[in-house]
């Protein structure tokens, strides 16, 4: 240990530097103090701690979520992505309004109703979007977020700066939550003030006939939107597990909705009986069981079920490919 070294601890110490000849043991008697007084001593002199990382850096401070979240929202895709959720309803409006009507030809379902009332229009709204765009909503925010960096050859420049892998993970697929929540939210918002503006605050009207009032249909609207959040969790799994494994975004995104499609397909099929209920996408419309003045919730719990066991997989299998993946790109 250097002379300055050891004044600078006699300093802490006794509060006076140390004369010639004297130790950290002639002023202080606990060996662990000691050891604690010279390591700080030897990180001030080499400018690193004792894990070998430069002394200040902390991995927690790495990648701020506040920071990946602004990134992601100045990107154009997601602008126009959520543009085009505030223009859906006015779409769907307007095609109502300008379609023809036909009363002699009729669906028998949601469609049927969705013009009776804001909480109708808001239901028809999530029906149509279901199928195809809301999972397309999740595997773009998840099966781009790693993909994306790879394709850009930034990926190894955000390893190296240095982010820990486990952590570029977590802070990438939170802020792919984040976004994905905001826009399956978004959605059913801005249909629920269109409906209002064209079609009044009317009760919730079911296909089988039971009505809730207007109060009841909202508190419905929101665990709806709640569960289809949470349904939808095997889509993040699996795009951000493809999001690691491919360093092509489409590749990530495509291959996550062609399984959502395929399982959607697969759940048409009745000769395979109880074997669909195993599909991820078999309880995806269970929140309609919502509009109804008596709730049953054995679907809705069941495909919660379903879809959070399949994100564990999924995303334990990710973590896994990514912690031991040769990043070259």
């Amino acid at each position: 240990m250097s002379e300055n070294g050891h004044k600078r601890q006699g300093a802490v110490v006794t509060g006076q530097p140390l004369k010639p000849g004297e130790s950290v043991s002639t002023v202080h008697t606990d060996p662990a103090a000691i050891a604690e007084m010279e390591l700080a001593a030897n990180r001030e002199d080499t400018g690193y701690d004792a894990d070998g990382s430069v002394s200040g850096f902390r991995q927690r401070r790495t990648l701020p979520l506040r920071v990946e979240l602004v990134r992601q929202l100045r990107r154009r895709r997601t602008q126009l992505l959520l543009g085009f959720l505030v223009l859906l309803p006015f779409i769907l409006w307007a095609a109502f309004e300008f379609g023809s009507s036909d009363n002699s030809r009729r669906s028998g379902g949601f469609v049927d109703l969705a013009t009776a009332s804001a909480p109708n229009f808001v239901v028809f709204v999530l029906f149509a979007a279901g199928s195809f765009l809301l999972p397309m909503i999740v595997a773009l925010f998840f099966g781009d977020t790693i993909a994306s960096e790879a394709s850009w050859s930034s990926l190894k420049y955000l390893l190296a700066m240095p982010v820990p892998r486990g952590r570029l993970l977590r802070q990438k697929a939170l802020t792919s939550g984040l976004l994905s929540l905001f826009a399956l939210a978004l959605l059913p918002a801005v249909a629920l003030v269109v409906g209002v503006v064209f079609y009044g605050a009317g009760e919730a009207v079911s296909p089988t006939g039971d009505a809730i009032e207007f109060s009841d249909s909202l508190l419905a609207m929101l665990f709806a939107v709640l569960y289809i959040s949470v349904n939808l969790l095997w889509v993040a799994g699996l795009a951000i597990f493809l999001s690691v494994t491919t360093d092509a975004p489409l590749g990530a995104v495509g291959g996550t909705v062609l399984v959502a499609i395929l399982s959607q397909i697969l759940d048409q099929i009745t000769a395979l009986g109880g074997l669909r209920d195993y599909l991820p996408t078999h309880f995806s419309f269970a929140w309609s069981d919502l509009i109804s003045t008596d709730i049953d919730w054995s679907n809705m719990t069941r495909g919660a079920f379903s879809a959070v066991t399949y994100a564990a997989v999924f995303g334990l299998l990710a973590a896994r490919r990514f912690r031991t993946k040769d990043i070259t790109s």
